[in-house]
């Protein structure tokens, strides 16, 4: 060999050394597998003179598929598929051995199926391809083409060559493999631990990041662990089931029942059959044996909504129940032991009706064991917004939309007193999102703006006492300006509110208007000032 010859081997291995260092650091740099395969098919273009480089992996359907490639466009990267044994690289990945085509332009099995060749040029391309194998297995293949026409290459160098690239191609591929194997067990897992959460922990589905609400919260952790009776107050709406049910979760008696009776949806006769059961023969209708809702809750919790509605005669025997915690069926004479731990909850004044003697006393102290206080949705406002967002998010679901909610409309339900609470904040929420004929619900899509208000058409029928929004005042200027030569407005409260009625005729939408508020806040101000509407 001469010296030339042996100064161009010395610089052709020097070249492949620095080429493998160089795939080495790429292929370890990302784990963007699309991104370092790219990177090596660049190098292999700039380097060793290694034209539209591809790698192509095998696909869940044993396709190859490309996933790399070099001076390829992506129309002609999707194109760059082939079955087992089709053309030159299906054949590599059948065989498993490497390929040399010397002029593709002669090679019938050559199918140019990404079009990025002109083999009418006059040029000699020749392909190169090699299988990429982890362990024994031939997961893709590397391809590239070179340019022959004005020089010989040396055909078994490059093969050499490329199968140690395939080589560290198939190390990374299997490691990224694993990568993606373990990251989608790992969110299978967290899938799986969420769901089971979500079932089994209901106090997520509370949302309350108020400090009131987080008292609450650790108020429950705090009960959840012991036996003792809980009393759960609040206006109704609030969620005392909710909280219930969070209690029963993270009490011991987690895996026993959580039965629920709602004492004032039943009569005297009914209710206690329902709690105590009933033999048969008991009463007409009693075709059976039936267990109560004591004896079915037994080893878990019972939870007595509106136990302030019970009768004064059901409550001495409910006293019994509990003290004794043994019962006996309607019409049976034997006594039935129960091991039930006792949630009740209520939204009256159990002080005021202990007073009046329409609730025992003893009673009282038997479930006034530990109480917690839930705070009504206006003392709370901060939770309004996520709570808003999390109904919308709900009915989005179910009805397949995308409402979204305004600011004015939100300043608007920041600004209400809920006398219904939570339960009336899904309500209305769900009722504007359903009533809104585009994406966005508005503040004239709020019932309120239009006197279709729920909660004051309850007042006006109850004689409920609601605390009124506060009327918003535009603050430049606070009283509205009167037009050249008109009387100008009052500055008392009442005055201004009735001089705006008179100039717009006593349509409130108008009024409103001219004093810078909503129609919702221009009724509660007739009302506070009780300023008689005049009808034309």
């Amino acid at each position: 060999m001469s010296t030339l010859a042996l100064e161009n081997s010395s610089r052709q291995q020097g070249t492949e050394l620095l080429a493998i260092y160089e795939i080495s650091k790429i292929l370890s740099s990302s784990l963007d597998l699309t991104r370092t395969l790219r990177g090596v098919l660049n190098l292999l273009a700039s380097y060793m003179r290694m034209q539209r480089g591809t790698v192509s992996l095998l696909d869940a359907g044993d396709e190859l598929r490309a996933v790399g490639a070099a001076d390829l466009s992506d129309d002609a990267l999707r194109r760059a598929r082939y079955r087992m044994g089709e053309g030159i690289t299906g054949r590599i990945l059948q065989t498993g051995s490497p390929c040399v085509v010397p002029d593709v332009a002669h090679e019938p099995l050559f199918l140019n199926r990404t079009g990025a060749r002109d083999l009418a040029a006059g040029q000699v391309i020749a392909f190169i391809g090699v299988p990429i194998k982890v362990g024994r297995d031939i997961v893709g293949v590397l391809t590239v083409d070179r340019d022959v026409t004005d020089q010989p290459a040396n055909f078994e160098r490059d093969v050499r060559f490329l199968t140690m690239v395939a080589n560290l191609i198939g190390q990374t591929t299997r490691l990224h493999r694993s990568v993606a194997a373990e990251r989608a067990e790992l969110l299978h897992e967290k899938h799986r631990l969420q769901k089971e959460l979500n079932g089994k922990y209901p106090l997520d589905n509370v949302i309350g990041a108020s400090r009131s609400m987080q008292a609450v919260f650790a108020e429950v952790h705090q009960v959840a662990a012991g036996r003792a009776t809980v009393l759960l107050r609040g206006e109704s709406g609030t969620g005392k089931e909710v909280i219930a049910r969070a209690i029963h979760v993270l009490s011991p008696r987690k895996d026993g029942p959580f039965v629920r009776v709602n004492c004032a949806a039943l009569s005297e006769n009914l209710l206690e059959s329902e709690l105590f059961g009933h033999e048969k023969g008991a009463f007409t209708g009693a075709t059976g044996e039936r267990k109560g809702r004591f004896e079915l809750a037994d080893g878990g919790t019972l939870f007595l909504d509106e136990i302030g509605e019970v009768s004064p005669a059901f409550q001495t025997k409910l006293l019994r129940v509990l003290q004794e915690r043994e019962f006996e069926r309607v019409g049976g004479n034997r006594p039935i032991k129960t091991d039930v731990r006792l949630i009740c909850a209520t939204n009256r004044n159990l002080e005021e009706a202990v007073g009046n003697g329409s609730f025992r006393e003893d009673l009282y102290f038997r479930i006034n064991v530990v109480t917690l206080f839930l705070p009504p949705l206006r003392e709370r406002r901060e939770d309004i917004p996520p709570l808003v967002e999390h109904f919308l998010a709900r009915y989005n679901g179910e009805s397949h939309r995308a409402i979204t909610l305004s600011p004015q409309a939100l300043q608007i339900m920041l600004a209400c007193n809920w006398p219904g609470n939570v339960r009336e904040l899904e309500n209305c929420v769900e009722r504007c999102a359903t009533m809104t004929r585009g994406a966005v619900i508005e503040a004239s899509d709020m019932p309120c703006q239009h006197g279709k208000c729920f909660s004051l058409v309850l007042q006006g029928y109850t004689g409920a006492q609601r605390e009124p929004a506060p009327v918003v005042r535009p603050p430049h200027p606070a009283v509205p300006a009167a037009a050249p030569g008109e009387e100008p407005p009052p500055h008392d409260e009442r005055g201004r509110l009735v001089w705006a009625m008179q100039q717009c005729g006593w349509v409130q939408a108008k009024a409103a208007r001219l004093l810078g508020i909503t129609p919702r806040q221009i009724g509660y101000a007739l009302r506070k000032y009780d300023v008689q509407v005049r009808r034309f």
